[in-house]
């Protein structure tokens, strides 16, 4: 067992986490040349296509230092803060984490909040300066950023390319003498933690746990403690390139096993494995119960293929653990589901992931999310949907999550980004100079002013160089709105939001005129109006298509034309109050861009 070390790589978003990995693959021959191509632990075809880490990636490597074989588990984990519950799972499983930073960008926030995490769960940490090849790198600036960040000498830090592959050979050498070995017991009760899953559909359910204390063999039989489910184990492995069956694996060891499991809620990310015969004493504490961020409907475009939409959810629950979604219906749009995400990125990768992997035709509605009310009668409720809000004169107050957001970026930008803040309703708490021309800021933001479009515009005001983190913090009394879009006088519950009052009167005429553009016309006139409350606060019209009645009417009274226009004025009022109005898919997402 003193030769398995087990270790994660993280860090900020692009600072090249997987390029890392696949060196090092590439120096250990895990992977063979003909197999090689980039990010070659991105498995998943979205992954390629955005250049970014979605799943977190388990992988065995063999590595020879004189006599001794070391047996290496790495995981490669994501950057971006909508995955961050991947990276706390990873952290889990491991006992020593490669901190990697770029010399070209320096510490990020993602950088930091990843590094507390690690801390948080003891684990050795080892930081790693990447991308010494570019010409714009900073090595020494950003050594003394790392110094700062997690007080260590100047000699602990590894300077390496993992394009170029330069300096590999110190990340061996570091990962062996820098982190631990496992501290476990092989002649303990099993006891191991199951930190990722997947669903194959030949096989079943295939479970990747870490063995803490104790040995599985083939054919043992095994328990779930959280669902306190009995199978027999009738197939254990390492996981390679592809996953390699073995007889035995024992504590301190990474694998997978797979025991024929067909239901999906049978297998819960963060349970504890254990035999039937000799149970453990105490569980492995899992992970923290996600809470999600932003709140979304998803709706099957077809209403028969509900049972398939459901079907298709649970199995990428069993992927990706930080989905959560409950059955809800809509005026609109029929049965559906209400999902929490933990962003907007993970809202928009579950939605592809949906079409790509499992052919579903979806709606997404307007991602909002959840509010505590509290009514006259001194009850609280938690509500996700502006549909499920009790009348207002039950209202006493409505209270709203806020955030706490920490900005890292260059000083000159600090003026568009305080901006930017302020306008989204958010506090200055502080800001504190990292070196003489990087900053941070710290600010308290409402949840649902960053949900749309904060993270596009910081970008694009600080030209990419901010990066942002944050956790939910508290909830905060807000005067807000429920702002009702009606098509007819008929309300669209999936267009409704919860807003700011102050901001009500300029999104619903803005809202207004996006509708205008994209309803099609039809043979009536639809009138698009934003309500709150029973008072109107903004209208606009899709005028009809009309066919000339009047062109046969040449010459003649006036009233012989009116006679026709008063005719065709009463069959339009009657096509009205049968015809009902489609909203395309289109107008659900223009919200969100409506800026």
């Amino acid at each position: 067992m003193h030769n398995i070390r087990n270790f994660c790589i993280i860090a900020h978003i692009d600072h090249g986490k997987s390029t890392l990995a696949d060196r090092l693959l590439q120096y250990t021959g895990a992977v063979n040349e003909r197999d090689f191509q980039n990010q070659v632990l991105d498995d998943m075809e979205l992954e390629r296509e955005k250049g970014i880490t979605i799943k977190s990636h388990a992988i065995q490597m063999n590595y020879r230092k004189g006599e001794e074989e070391y047996i290496l588990n790495l995981i490669d984990t994501p950057g971006h803060v909508d995955f961050s519950y991947e990276v706390s799972r990873s952290i889990a499983a491991c006992e020593g984490a490669l901190l990697v930073v770029d010399a070209t960008q320096g510490v990020q926030a993602q950088t930091i909040s990843n590094l507390y995490l690690a801390i948080e769960n003891d684990l050795d940490i080892i930081p790693v300066l990447n991308k010494m090849d570019m010409p714009s790198a900073m090595p020494d600036e950003v050594k003394d950023q790392i110094i700062d960040l997690i007080d260590c000498r100047e000699e602990d830090i590894l300077s390496i390319s993992a394009k170029t592959g330069e300096g590999i050979e110190a990340v061996f050498e570091a990962v062996i003498n820098r982190i631990r070995p496992p501290k476990a017991d092989v002649d303990q009760p099993l006891q191991a933690l199951i930190f990722d899953s997947v669903f194959n559909s030949f096989r079943g359910i295939i479970a990747y746990f870490r063995i803490f204390n104790g040995q599985i063999k083939t054919g043992d039989l095994v328990k779930f403690v959280s669902t306190g489910k009995e199978y027999h184990a009738d197939e254990i492995g390492v996981l390679k390139i592809t996953p390699q069956p073995c007889k035995m694996l024992q504590a301190g060891d990474v694998g997978y096993i797979i025991s024929g499991i067909k239901v999906a809620k049978e297998v819960s990310v963060g349970d504890t494995v254990t035999h039937v015969h000799r149970p453990c004493s105490e569980y492995v504490a899992g992970f923290k119960e996600v809470k999600p961020m932003v709140f979304a409907g998803i709706y099957p475009t077809d209403a028969d293929d509900y049972e398939e939409l459901r079907a298709s959810l649970e199995k990428l629950q069993l992927n990706d653990a930080s989905l959560s979604f409950e059955p809800e219906s809509s005026l609109a749009l029929g049965f559906g589901f209400r999902c929490g995400f933990l962003g907007l990125l993970h809202m928009e990768i579950i939605q592809e992931r949906l079409d790509r992997e499992f052919d579903m035709d979806v709606i997404t509605t307007v991602p909002n999310v959840s509010y505590h009310i509290f009514t006259t009668k001194g009850e609280m409720l938690e509500v996700h949907n502006p549909s499920g809000m009790p009348p207002l004169n039950n209202i006493d107050h409505i209270e709203e999550p806020y955030i706490h957001a920490q900005i890292i970026t260059k000083s000159e930008y600090i003026g568009q980004i305080m901006k930017l803040c302020l306008d989204k309703r958010g506090t200055l708490k502080s800001q504190v100079y990292l070196t003489t021309d990087r900053i941070e800021l710290t600010f308290d933001l409402p949840l649902g002013e960053i949900v749309f479009d904060f993270y596009d515009k910081l970008k694009s005001c600080s030209k990419g160089y901010a990066s942002f983190d944050y956790f939910i913090n508290s909830y905060k009394e807000s005067k807000l709105a429920k702002l009702d879009i009606l098509l007819n006088g008929d309300s669209v519950d999936a267009l409704s939001t919860l807003i700011h009052a102050d901001h009500a009167y300029s999104f619903g005429r803005r809202m207004c005129e996006k509708l205008r553009e994209l309803i099609p016309r039809q043979q009536f006139d639809i009138a698009i109006q934003a309500a709150i409350g029973s008072k109107i606060i903004a209208r606009e019209t899709v005028k009809a298509v009309r066919k000339d009645v009047t062109s046969k009417c040449y010459g003649g009274d006036i009233t012989r034309k009116r006679k026709l226009l008063e005719k065709q004025k009463k069959g339009k009022k009657r096509m009205r109050q049968i015809g009902n109005v489609e909203v395309p898919q289109s107008a659900f997402l223009a919200v969100l861009k409506i800026d």
